[in-house]
């Protein structure tokens, strides 16, 4: 059988979270399996690491990158032989048309339930291709059991059409860490001085930084503590600029980091050397960041909406998004803990992670891909 796999998101140098996904699921897909032939669609020339993991397929180059799911691929689908048996596309946007069964992954439908906080460009795009995409799958993947859910209520398919496939970690990287030295070279790279609480991920407004740099404020003052920082990981996103606004009206520059993006070599140290990770956002398909940061050890405060329950388990500080205090407890907790209650855990993290490899992602994507390719 030979599979089509849109590459477009897997194709970019700064992987985070669907490029982080759609990289990841290529590459153990096409490491796990033997039996099948792999055919990956971009509309240009490959970067490095996707020419690196793909050398048992064929990479297709068809531009250009503009308007690719609506015309240029779908062409090629038609008119190029010999044709894939199933078409997958590990992101929300399948070929406009195409005569190959297709399959779909969804991360999170933040975009109906925020979308006062999306471009109207982005807006109108994510809901019409979303829809039509859907629609004509023959499967949906999803990544956790909430965002199915979402799926199922507000599209309105039956559930058995929909797979969870959670995302799994680099286990190899994210582990305990134990060379104190090393955390602190990373932190002099970063420019972060003394102990930290942390957040990973793009700087956006769903992210609820906003009343995460609030919260920080507020219980350093109750804790009167004057030298732990708060550390935000990750590159500017939609609206971002409000959150550096934030930092300069509450005169918090010293007391608050921005590292921009983080490489994947120096994220499991920063991790490693933080009181906490924190992912207090209003929204989540899943949150990759709180399983590695499980894996690391690293206590996690998370927020009690959409998939952050799941996924931290019973390791996870719960809090209210909404609420000012209880994001504000939930890291006063954190930094009042105990050795014995921050070891358990700490265990308990450990045991969750488990749960999430790239290996029974990959597993289970293949079984949905061949199943779909019969129909």
């Amino acid at each position: 059988m030979l599979i089509g796999i849109d590459g477009y998101e897997a194709n970019v140098s700064q992987k985070v979270g669907i490029g982080q996904y759609a990289f990841e699921t290529i590459r153990h897909l096409l490491d796990q399996d033997k039996k099948n032939k792999y055919r990956i669609y971009i509309p240009e020339k490959p970067i490095d690491s996707l020419r690196e993991i793909s050398d048992n397929s064929e990479i297709r180059i068809v531009g250009p990158a503009k308007a690719w799911t609506q015309w240029r691929l779908p062409i090629d689908l038609y008119a190029h032989y010999p044709r894939p048996n199933v078409f997958f596309t590990p992101t929300h946007y399948a070929p406009r048309f195409s005569p190959i069964p297709q399959v779909i992954s969804i991360m999170d439908l933040s975009y109906l339930f925020f979308p006062e906080m999306f471009r109207k460009s982005d807006l109108w795009q994510l809901k019409l291709w979303t829809d039509y995409s859907i629609k004509k799958a023959k499967a949906v993947l999803t990544i956790s059991e909430s965002t199915k859910n979402d799926i199922v209520k507000l599209y309105r398919i039956p559930a058995e059409k929909i797979t969870v496939t959670y995302p799994g970690y680099n286990a190899d990287k994210f582990k305990i860490q134990n060379s104190k030295f090393k955390i602190k070279e990373i932190k002099d790279k970063y420019k972060i001085n003394g102990e930290y609480l942390l957040y990973v991920g793009t700087l956006q407004p769903r992210k609820n930084l906003i009343r995460l740099i609030d919260a920080f404020i507020l219980s350093m003052q109750e804790l009167n503590d004057e030298t732990t920082i708060l550390v935000l990981a990750g590159k500017k996103g939609w609206l971002y600029k409000e959150i550096f606004e934030k930092v300069i009206q509450t005169g918090m520059e010293k007391r608050i980091v921005f590292t921009d993006f983080v490489c994947d070599e120096d994220l499991p140290w920063i991790i490693s050397g933080a009181k906490c990770l924190t992912l207090v956002s209003l929204y989540e398909g899943f949150g990759i960041p709180v399983v590695e940061a499980m894996a690391c050890g690293v206590p996690v405060v998370v927020s009690s909406v959409s998939s952050l329950p799941e996924v931290a388990g019973r390791a996870g500080i719960v809090v209210d998004p909404l609420d000012l205090n209880s994001i504000k407890n939930g890291l006063l907790k954190v930094c009042k803990m105990k050795e014995t209650e921050k070891n358990l855990i700490i265990e308990e993290g450990l045991k969750q992670v488990k749960k999430y490899t790239w290996e029974k992602s990959a597993e289970k994507t293949l079984e949905v891909l061949e199943k779909a390719a019969e129909c």
